[in-house]
């Protein structure tokens, strides 16, 4: 790919397609590894970080694993497996380890300013359910980065840990929890501020309130983004650049674009919007009693959306407790969208795989159906699960933003999948990319963006990767020598989606 100091024609290196954490994640890489090229971003709200993520439209878990029961499956045989959970907890780390270096270098303010120390715990109820945490604990305990895991069937032990958890509880019931006691509590908000003030000081040219409209590649692989500007007193509405690539981190508004670009890659895929509200206090006297992010589960036949939590957060120097989520059904793809966004999103080559989600996923069409039909006192009562003592007029809910799941066909198969995690779709050429999905989304952004730079950019990575060494020193040279000299090989033949 060329290089240029300064757009010449409206030509830029990289365009960035969205003010989220995804997107300036990249644009802090690329700023880093190749400081002459220029880059765009695109954010069609008044600023950055204003959808997913904003701290309210998140839970800021800063997902490690430490406390997600979803990442840790019980087998047919009754053994947990435990591999997603340490490849979820090893790239948590590398965006630590991106952070502290990005801080170091002085780019960014110390990383205080975003992430506070908050332990992370699971609390279960029930024989069945303290047999699980038990054998989950003893299975994650075997491996170097959950060896300071906790675990406790004690009440007395629990409610120093956690008080809330524990006052007024029926001391019969068989209750457990495991407690992390590195944890932490992630403002990504501001964090994704700090990065988009980085690249503006780098020279980037940030344009708000400036919606894309249009992808459109040309015959030597480069690309005319369209974008208008939503500014009432715009001195031109529409604005037209050319890039070498295209990396399109608009959330909810991914699926859209991708389809726009009409990239073969993309087709087949579908987007499922599912929004949420959770019940937030900001009381002095119950958030002093309560600091860690305390992890349920689900109940039997809901979806890993729907696990419930309790949260110490950290926004803007003030804690407050968030509790749910409480998952509803909106057809909008982004919480200022629209409401035809799920409809326009249909396409002849996705109708089939969001018809069969739709047949064989019937239990989470109930669950939703179920909850947007409870009460708000009902919804209460699963607070009370975790908070015997809660009060409701000590609460408030909040909506929060929203996540559109991905749906896709497999290779070889007949109709689709529903997917609950996060999608790299890259065009084969590399010169366009695009992230679908949710959860862990954030926690995981510079694995994910690493992942992308790797399959876009192949013949740069090389050169890149002691650089990428020394910025992240768990990221081993040698693994990097390897897995590149198997990707320079397949990206030519095949596309990309990770």
């Amino acid at each position: 790919m060329a290089k240029t100091q300064s757009p010449q024609d409206n030509m830029y290196d990289v365009v960035l397609i969205g003010g989220g954490i995804m997107s300036v994640t990249l644009g802090a890489l690329i700023a880093q590894l190749q400081p002459t090229w220029t880059i765009r971003l695109f954010e069609r709200l008044d600023d950055v970080a204003l959808e997913s993520s904003n701290p309210w439209n998140n839970a800021g878990t800063g997902h490690a694993a430490l406390c997600e029961l979803n990442y840790t499956p019980e087998q047919p045989d009754g053994t947990i497996a435990i591999s997603k959970a340490v490849t979820i907890n090893e790239q948590f780390h590398m965006s630590r380890q991106f952070w502290d270096y990005l801080a170091r270098q002085g780019v960014i303010p110390p990383v205080d300013t975003f992430l506070s120390p908050t332990p992370h715990m699971t609390f279960v109820r029930g024989a069945d359910n303290v047999d699980y945490l038990r054998r989950r604990f003893n299975a994650l305990r075997t491996h170097p980065n959950f060896s300071e895991l906790e675990f406790s069937d004690d009440p007395q032990v629990i409610a120093s840990w956690a008080p809330l958890l524990i006052a007024d509880r029926d001391p019969n019931e068989p209750i457990a929890a495991t407690r992390a006691i590195d944890g932490t509590d992630v403002n990504f908000g501001r964090l994704t501020n700090h990065l988009a003030a980085y690249l503006q000081d780098h020279g980037a040219d940030i344009s708000l309130q400036h919606e894309v409209r249009g992808l459109r590649q040309h015959t030597d692989g480069t690309w005319t983004i369209t974008a208008k500007d939503k500014h009432w007193n715009a001195p031109q509405r529409t604005t037209k650049i050319r890039s070498r690539f295209v990396f399109v981190g608009a959330g909810g508004a991914a699926l859209h674009l991708l389809q726009r670009a009409g990239i073969p890659e993309i087709k087949g895929y579908g987007g499922f919007p599912i929004s949420g509200v959770f019940l937030r206090t900001s009381q002095p006297e119950i958030v002093a009693q309560h600091q860690a992010k305390v992890y349920g589960k689900a109940s039997v036949g809901s979806p890993p959306m729907s696990v419930p939590h309790l949260d110490t957060r950290v926004v803007d120097g003030t804690t407050s407790l968030l509790f749910g989520p409480y998952a509803g059904f909106s057809t909008k793809f982004l919480k200022k969208g629209s409401f035809l966004d799920l409809f326009t999103s249909l396409r002849p080559s996705n109708i089939l795989t969001m018809l069969t989600v739709a047949k064989d996923n019937f239990d989470l069409t109930r669950y939703l159906i179920t909850e947007v039909l409870r009460s708000p006192i009902s919804r209460f009562r699963a607070l009370r699960e975790f908070m015997p003592t809660a009060n409701p007029a000590d609460w408030e809910y909040i909506t929060a933003g929203q996540r559109v799941q991905v749906m896709k066909t497999r290779p070889g198969e007949r109709g689709g999948v529903l997917e609950f995690g996060t999608e790299l779709v890259s065009a084969k050429d590399g010169t366009i990319a695009g992230l679908l999905g949710a959860s862990p989304g954030a926690s995981t952004a510079v694995s994910t963006m690493l992942d992308l730079l790797r399959s876009s950019f192949p013949d740069e990575y090389l050169t890149w990767q002691h650089q990428l060494a020394t910025m992240m020193p768990s990221l081993s040279v040698d693994d990097a020598d390897t897995e590149l000299a198997s990707l320079s090989d397949r990206i030519p033949h095949t596309p990309e989606v990770f």
